[in-house]
């Protein structure tokens, strides 16, 4: 949730939400909607204010005048019951656009969208295409069978087996090892969550479309821990002393990937569900910068270890999602198609959805917002996609990264006779 107080007041906070592209008419009714609630919010308490005392001067009334003072209760009873029926409508109408409204956009981040973004870092050598790409490999391994889980459970999914099923183990287990090392509390959240915290985490409204829903049950399954994760101290005063506060989620994650027909359709990079191993961390906001450095260094720390050739690129403005004031993403080259393709990402949301989740820090004055940041330590099955690609012999045989061979124990996988 955006801060209404700096909308009005702040001129760079604003400049960030257009930065992102919202339109300076959707700001301007907002605030507008705000002047209008917290003048009948003023309205409402001065009127109950009035009925206390009424109420009072009733106990205190001669016989005489009680009558008259029952009737002026009554009066303010009725008017106040139509001040507070307009408050309401006036606190969802507020509450309707103000969800809507994103994160504003660090100055940091460069204008523009999708294609706009800026290059920080290059990492490894842009390697040829190896003889398969990752679909022919993985099938020539037997190692996805995709064409069962299209019969069984419709496009998009597949079967992982085999030697690749050890693989996505040994991944998981490394990541979460190095996370465990850095400060990181290990935690296998819930998959299923009600839609309040998907709003609280700042997915809706904005993805809710790419969100798949129980309607008997008012569930939704999450397409990453990350909102699980920042339910965990929803409505906690925390402690400054305990920050950060980090968390290091496996699960199983799903996503409807409406919008992407026809795209990334072989194998296994683009599929409706998938496990990821996400990083999640509660801030003092005076070190959330720093934070957010952190958790890049550690992605980059994982995808060196792996020995994967990649670049880092922050993010442009007008490509960043609503809860998103700045973002990186790691994009690792695909050889197969000679180009880079997103693997991880981590991002800093400020206060934006701790403001919604109401998660504050123990102050000697007052209780300041935490804030929450996140990122990607491994996205399993897309790390297998480029593993398959940049780990595949001349003569058809993958050479296990030297970093999972201790959690798998396998150095080389021969292919199939």
């Amino acid at each position: 949730m955006i801060d209404l107080r700096k909308l009005r007041e702040d001129t760079d906070y604003r400049s960030g939400i257009i930065h992102k592209g919202v339109d300076e008419k959707t700001l301007d009714k907002a605030l507008d909607l705000d002047t209008n609630y917290r003048a009948l919010q003023a309205e409402v308490e001065q009127l109950r204010s009035d009925q206390n005392r009424a109420s009072k001067d009733i106990g205190k009334a001669s016989p005489e005048e009680r009558e008259e003072k029952i009737t002026n209760a009554a009066k303010i009873k009725a008017e106040l019951q139509k001040v507070e029926a307009k408050f309401g409508e006036a606190s969802d109408e507020l509450r309707e656009i103000a969800i809507t409204i994103p994160n504003p956009a660090d100055p940091r981040c460069p204008t523009g969208g999708e294609d706009d973004y800026e290059v920080i870092e290059v990492v490894g050598e842009q390697i040829k295409a190896p003889p398969m790409d990752h679909a022919e490999y993985g099938q020539h391994m037997g190692w996805v069978e995709k064409e069962k889980a299209a019969e069984n459970m419709g496009s998009r999914f597949a079967y992982l087996t085999g030697e690749a099923v050890l693989i996505e183990f040994a991944l998981v287990q490394y990541t979460l090892s190095k996370l465990m090392n850095h400060g990181f509390t290990p935690v296998v959240p819930p998959v299923l969550v009600r839609e309040q915290m998907m709003l609280d985490a700042g997915f809706f409204p904005t993805d809710r479309h790419q969100v798949y829903e129980l309607a008997e049950d008012d569930l939704y399954l999450t397409g990453t821990s990350e909102v699980a994760l920042a339910g965990l101290h929803r409505g906690d005063l925390l402690d400054a002393k305990n920050l950060p506060i980090r968390y290091g989620g496996f699960s199983s994650c799903f996503r409807r990937e409406a919008g992407t027909y026809g795209k990334d359709t072989s194998g296994i990079f683009r599929v409706h569900q998938f496990d990821k191993v996400e990083m999640f961390s509660f801030c003092d906001p005076v070190s959330s910068w720093e934070e957010l450095e952190n958790l890049r260094n550690l992605e980059q720390e994982i995808l060196n270890e792996l020995e994967l050739p990649y670049r880092v690129i922050l993010v442009a403005a007008g490509d960043l999602g609503a809860p998103a004031a700045m973002k990186y993403d790691c994009e690792v080259w695909l050889p197969s198609e000679q180009k880079y393709r997103e693997l991880t990402s981590c991002s800093n949301y400020l206060d934006y959805s701790a403001r919604r989740m109401m998660t504050r820090i123990r102050g000697e004055e007052s209780n300041p917002l935490v804030h929450t940041l996140n990122g990607t330590a491994c996205a399993v099955g897309r790390t297998l996609v480029f593993l398959m690609e940049h780990c595949q012999q001349d003569d058809g045989s993958f050479k296990v990264p030297s970093v999972l061979q201790p959690f798998c124990g396998i150095d080389v996988i021969a292919p199939p006779e």
